[in-house]
C-alpha cells in the first residue's frame, strides 16, 4: 500500500498537467487543494507554464497564490475560467460532490459555476455510493436568519451543527462574514431535490451540495491514480 498523503499531492500535480500557457486558472481551497496552487507556481517559477492568471476561491488561497507569485485577477476582466482544481469532502458515482468542510463553499461555486473544466482531487475515503454517507452538507446562512434555517433544515430531518472557529469557542465566520451550518443527514436519496429546498429558505445563502459541475476526478488511492470522467 502506497502513502495516500503522497498520492495526493500526485493527484494534484497530475491534475495541473490539464493547465495551459494562457489559461484563466481557479485555484481551490483545502489541504489537497494547496498542493494544485503550489504545483503551479513552482510551474510559473521554471518557464514551463506562462502567462497564466488565476482567480482565488478564498483569502487563504489568494494568500498562498500570492507568496508563490501567481497573477490574481478578478471576474471583471477575467469572467470566464479555463479550469478550476479543488478538493471535496464527498464524490459519488455521479462526479456529484459534497465541498464545503474548508469553509470556502459560497466562492467555491461561484468559481466552479463559470469554469470550462471543474477537477476535483481527493484520496480515496472521499469515494461515496450516496452523497451525505460521510460527510454533512455545509450551508452558509447570514447571520441574521441562524435560527429560523436552523429550524428550517432540522425540519427536513437534518440534525444540525452550527460550524465554530478553532477554539471552539467563536461561531465560524466565512469570507463573507456568513455562519455555516453542518447538516447531518445520513444517505442522501435524491440530492437535487435537497438541493433545491435547502435554497428555498430565505437566509441561506449558499450549499455544499455541487451537482452536475464536476468534469474530472483524480482520486488517490493505495493503488496509485484514477482519473474519472463525466460521461
Amino acid at each position: 500500500m502506497r502513502d495516500v498523503a503522497a498520492l495526493k499531492v500526485q493527484a494534484a500535480e497530475r491534475a495541473v498537467e490539464f493547465i495551459q500557457s494562457g489559461m484563466v486558472v481557479g485555484l481551490g481551497t483545502g489541504s489537497t487543494a494547496v498542493h494544485a496552487v503550489r504545483a503551479v507556481g513552482r510551474l510559473l517559477q521554471s518557464g514551463q507554464l506562462q502567462n497564466i492568471v488565476a482567480i482565488p476561491t478564498s483569502e487563504a488561497t489568494a494568500e498562498e497564490a500570492r507568496s508563490l507569485q501567481i497573477p490574481l485577477v478578478s471576474f471583471d476582466t477575467h469572467p470566464v475560467i479555463d479550469i478550476t482544481i479543488d478538493g471535496a469532502d464527498e464524490a459519488d458515482p455521479n462526479l456529484d460532490v459534497i465541498k464545503g468542510l474548508g469553509g470556502a463553499l459560497l466562492r467555491e461555486k461561484i468559481v466552479a459555476a463559470v469554469s470550462k473544466r471543474f477537477v476535483i482531487v481527493a484520496d480515496h475515503s472521499k469515494r461515496v455510493t450516496q452523497l451525505g454517507s460521510r460527510a454533512p452538507v455545509p450551508v452558509e446562512v447570514i447571520p441574521f436568519a441562524e435560527r429560523p434555517v436552523c429550524d428550517y433544515l432540522q425540519s427536513l430531518g437534518a440534525r444540525v451543527e452550527k460550524r465554530l472557529a478553532e477554539d471552539g469557542k467563536r461561531p465560524y465566520r466565512t469570507d463573507e462574514n456568513n455562519i455555516i451550518l453542518d447538516c447531518y443527514l445520513g444517505p442522501i436519496a435524491d440530492p437535487y431535490q435537497l438541493a433545491a429546498t435547502i435554497r428555498q429558505r430565505p437566509g441561506v445563502v449558499e450549499h455544499g451540495l455541487f451537482l452536475n459541475m464536476v468534469t474530472d476526478v483524480i482520486l488517490a488511492t493505495p493503488d496509485g491514480l484514477e482519473h474519472l470522467t463525466r460521461a
